[in-house]
């Protein structure tokens, strides 16, 4: 099993920055995928950056140019670094992994921190 923990929400301005932290319970190094997901009032939980198996990145098209994903495997921590912050990036970020064991691919969720932003 894999305990992730987020941090580093809060409220901030249009056009600011915040950088999210993600801390998993052990080495993030063999994790297949790891990134973040956000979660808006009535919408649908949404793949926000990733990076997957072979250490590629994927951006949602909503965030390319403004977020920026990178990983620190000494610190088991993924981070996602938010420039130029809109309204409507207002969501629960949810950090993100999975592992495989043979046939089988365990996901695990970690408990969102909440990003608002507004003037």
């Amino acid at each position: 099993q894999v305990q992730l923990v987020e941090s580093g929400g809060g409220l901030v301005q249009p056009g600011g920055s915040l950088r999210l932290s993600c801390v998993a319970s052990r080495s993030i190094f063999s994790i297949a995928e790891m990134g973040w997901y956000r979660q808006a009032p009535g919408k649908e939980r949404e793949l926000v950056a990733i990076f997957t198996s072979g250490a590629r990145t994927n951006y949602a098209d909503s965030v390319k140019g403004r977020f920026t994903i990178s990983r620190d495997n000494a610190k088991n921590t993924v981070y996602l670094q938010m420039n130029s912050l809109k309204p409507d990036d207002t969501a629960v970020y949810y950090c993100y992994c999975n592992t495989v064991r043979g046939p089988n691919m365990y996901g695990y969720w970690g408990q969102g921190t909440q990003v608002t932003v507004s003037s």
